[in-house]
């Protein structure tokens, strides 16, 4: 009975070491295990572990693909107009023992600050370039840009012990202050377009409308020309049966003509016809006998 009363307290504290020196590393973690602050194991396989209860102890950190939203900078390109960008970033811890030994025992709080200085750092390098103006960044260009700051920043963040996947701009976008003289601008260049377009469209339609005019011209002119010697022809035609007339029968020919006189002189616009009694235009009226 006396050695029942020692033996479950040994046994209770041998269960409790030996559960205190057991732990289990997650598929989506790694883990360290440090004794008095020194690394003395490094846990990257997923399973049971072993440390000596007490005097090791464990530190775990996240082994997933990780993002990281960076502050809101401005940068000015070579062409001297500035822009606010901030960028997104995926990135992992790759070599968690160099990580340990970069950040302490800040973790993944003081990783993020020195991730984000080191982004922001490269953003202005790379963006503020020789030759990389803000319609390069605000294209399809920029892609590449984009490239080229995550391979910069995954140099950097070598010695953090991070591999940095992939950056991407977010937001590139005008200053406020410089957004209503922008819009101005561009208002301004749209106007000038439209005039130039309208200056354009006044100049062709004055074409077509000189065109037409030469055209109603020169048709009609043609019709005239064509009327005249039409009725040149006829004039012609008509003299020549007249000739003709009045060589067969001049009687006859001055009665017609006497009567074509008669009816223009006596048309309803005249009101009066002043002339001798004794006048040769009425010579037919007088004698009431018409030529044979």
């Amino acid at each position: 009975m006396g050695k029942t009363k020692f033996l479950i307290p040994i046994l209770a504290i041998a269960g409790f070491l030996g559960l205190s020196s057991i732990f289990v590393v997650d598929e989506r973690e790694k883990a360290l295990v440090l004794q008095f602050g020194q690394i003395r194991d490094v846990k990257e396989k997923p399973g049971l572990s072993f440390k000596i209860p007490f005097i090791q102890e464990v530190v775990r950190y996240d082994d997933r693909i990780l993002s990281l939203d960076t502050d809101t900078i401005e940068v000015t390109p070579s062409d001297d107009r500035r822009l606010v960008v901030d960028a997104f970033a995926r990135f992992r811890i790759a070599d968690v023992v160099q990580f340990r030994q970069a950040v302490g025992v800040g973790g993944l709080r003081v990783a993020e600050d020195r991730l984000s200085s080191i982004l922001n750092a490269q953003i202005r390098e790379v963006l503020g370039a020789d030759q990389v103006t803000s319609d390069t960044i605000l294209s399809e260009d920029r892609r590449d840009l984009m490239r080229r700051i995550q391979v910069a920043a995954q140099r950097s963040a070598a010695g953090l012990g991070l591999d940095v996947i992939d950056v991407r701009l977010k937001q590139t976008n005008l200053p406020e202050q410089n957004l209503e003289a922008t819009f101005a601008r561009m208002r301004a260049e749209r106007e000038r377009e439209a005039a130039d377009e309208i200056a354009r469209g006044n100049e062709a339609a004055q074409r077509v409308r000189a065109l037409a005019d030469r055209t109603v011209t020169e048709t009609l002119s043609d019709a005239e020309r064509q009327a005249q010697v039409i009725r040149g022809e006829a004039d012609a035609e008509r003299n020549a049966i007249f000739a003709e007339a009045f060589g067969a029968d001049p009687e006859f020919f001055a009665f017609y003509r006497s009567l074509e006189a008669y009816e223009k002189a006596l048309n309803s616009g005249n009101s009066s016809m002043v002339m001798t009694p004794d006048s040769e235009f009425f010579d037919y009226l007088r004698s009431g006998k018409a030529p044979e």
